[in-house]
């Protein structure tokens, strides 16, 4: 079947400027236009632009998204397999924060209790879907998607003690890189000292540690500027400071 670009966009529930958009960046051309000019889309383009949306719902940017789909390596059944698996963490995260939500109303009411724990389960929810939403992409190309997972329930099975020290390691990280990072010396003390911090982080999150995934999450620090920003927000540098002390603990 084929569809004018206002029909596509009724179907798909875009708008004709989305679509036309999508045209003038090359990321989803109509078949052919027609003599009457009109933009006319084929099966092929109505499948094409799922898998746009299924991107863009991911959070995926649209230059990444034309890079992706545009690659001669793209392969349509395996990206929809990652979207149901993403998807599903989703959904399994908010029905834990709706879970936590209707639980709390049931002990405002006076029907249920909840345990201190109970109370940070959504939270730990929304941050494994914020996380996934800004580096969920990478991480599974990096560590694959059952690596991914596993962090995910480590997170999740988080006691609250172990959860809030987890947070004071996040905060320790970024005080002994600033101080190390004012000696110049990665390989130094209080560099390595703050490497082990990190270290110990990661712990919380890994199923297991090894050197030379720490080495690679670490250069992943200063090839995403994502990454990068939030390390050298503090000061310009200490993304790529991390990451030579890092190798020096690592024997790199």
């Amino acid at each position: 079947m084929e569809y004018t670009v206002q029909k596509l966009g009724q179907l798909a529930g875009v708008s004709t400027r989305t679509l036309r958009y999508y045209d003038a960046i090359g990321i989803l051309k109509p078949a052919r236009v027609n003599t009457s000019g009109y933009r006319i889309y084929g099966q092929r383009e109505v499948d094409t632009l799922q898998q746009i949306l299924f991107y863009r719902e991911l959070g995926v940017g649209l230059e990444e998204i034309k890079a992706i789909i545009t690659s001669p390596d793209f392969d349509a059944t395996k990206a929809l397999l990652e979207h149901r698996e993403s998807l599903l963490e989703r959904r399994r995260q908010l029905d834990a924060l709706i879970a936590n939500v209707d639980l709390t109303l049931a002990e405002r009411k006076g029907t249920r209790t909840m345990s201190d724990k109970q109370k940070f389960e959504g939270f730990k929810a929304k941050l494994i879907d914020d996380n996934e939403k800004q580096y969920g992409k990478e991480a599974r190309e990096k560590y694959g998607n059952d690596q991914v997972h596993k962090a995910n329930n480590k997170l999740k099975n988080m006691t609250e003690a172990q959860y809030a020290e987890v947070e004071q390691l996040a905060a320790d990280i970024h005080a002994a890189l600033a101080e190390a990072f004012a000696t110049g010396d990665p390989t130094g003390e209080l560099a390595q000292k703050a490497v082990d911090l990190h270290r110990r982080w990661l712990t919380f999150y890994w199923e297991s540690y090894s050197k030379e995934a720490h080495a690679g999450l670490a250069q992943m620090y200063v090839d995403d500027p994502r990454f990068t920003a939030y390390y050298d927000k503090d000061q310009p540098g200490i993304a790529a400071f991390l990451r030579d002390a890092v190798n020096v603990y690592a024997g790199k």
